[in-house]
């Protein structure tokens, strides 16, 4: 049996990138993923797909919501949506975010809202949406997806870096209090990965910086790696599922650094 076999994972943002990776691998090991993203269409593509690929292998079941992970109404919508198809939640994955680069003295309140209530905001509602259901079924792995900016600080990130290390900080409290019903809560540290997101970041710092968008890549975004790679969707994936397949609350309120660097505790 696989170590995901009938398991319903909740997967926020994964209709592309780090989460996609999480939800092909998920499906790969026997596991229901749950598509919940902010772009639909995207989110249906993407459990269309997962559906396609393992058709001849077995076949797989996906499932794609519509979800602002800022949105509490949204959020309560699509884990009812979840239950009332699967009758089950047993792993969230809250891996959704946004970037936005600007030197902390220029920073408009508006984004630094924003960007606090996706990553922060977010990661709360779903995981409060969840509980109620891990712990009636006293079983619920959490993993939230956090970021080497979690453990350290980078120029032109203040609300990114301060919401990242939230998390670990949320992380640790559901560690305590879920225990009790079987429910752990571990936090995945990505370097940067090739991403949109990262893709996108890199003519922004060069503005800011007045640097080549070369020497972004190389002297800020892989200056601490040991060799200038960039860290795959695969090998996050490969620790988020570590966690997510945890036999018991033994590994919880952990943090897992995955970078070919940025050694840290």
């Amino acid at each position: 049996m696989s170590r995901f076999t009938g398991r319903v994972a909740r997967l926020t943002g994964a209709a592309s990138g780090i989460g996609k990776e999480i939800a092909l691998r998920h499906a790969a090991e026997g596991g229901i993923p749950v598509i919940a993203d902010l772009n639909l269409d995207a989110a249906n593509a993407t459990a269309q797909e997962i559906k396609a690929l393992y058709k001849d292998k077995g076949g797989a079941d996906a499932f794609a919501v519509a979800m602002n992970v800022a949105d509490e109404a949204q959020v309560e919508r699509g884990i009812a949506d979840t239950m009332a198809k699967y009758g089950r939640i047993d792993v969230l994955v809250s891996n959704a975010g946004i970037q936005i680069v600007r030197p902390l003295v220029d920073f408009p309140f508006a984004d630094w809202k924003k960007l606090l209530s996706i990553h922060l905001d977010g990661a709360f509602l779903t995981t409060k949406a969840c509980l109620k259901h891990m712990y009636a079924a006293r079983y619920g792995r959490v993993v939230y997806m956090g970021s080497v900016h979690s453990k350290e600080a980078s120029k032109l990130k203040a609300p990114y870096v301060t919401a990242k290390h939230g998390l670990i900080g949320l992380a640790k409290v559901l560690a305590k209090e879920g225990a009790e019903y079987n429910v752990a809560a571990n936090v995945v540290c990505p370097g940067f990965v090739r991403t949109p997101l990262v893709d996108k970041q890199i003519p922004e710092q060069a503005k800011e910086l007045n640097i080549s968008e070369d020497d972004v890549i190389k002297h800020v975004m892989l200056k601490d790696t040991v060799d200038g790679q960039f860290t795959t969707t695969d090998e996050v994936a490969d620790a988020v599922l570590y966690f997510a397949a945890a036999k018991s609350t033994a590994l919880t309120g952990q943090s897992m650094v995955v970078s070919h660097g940025w050694f840290m505790q």
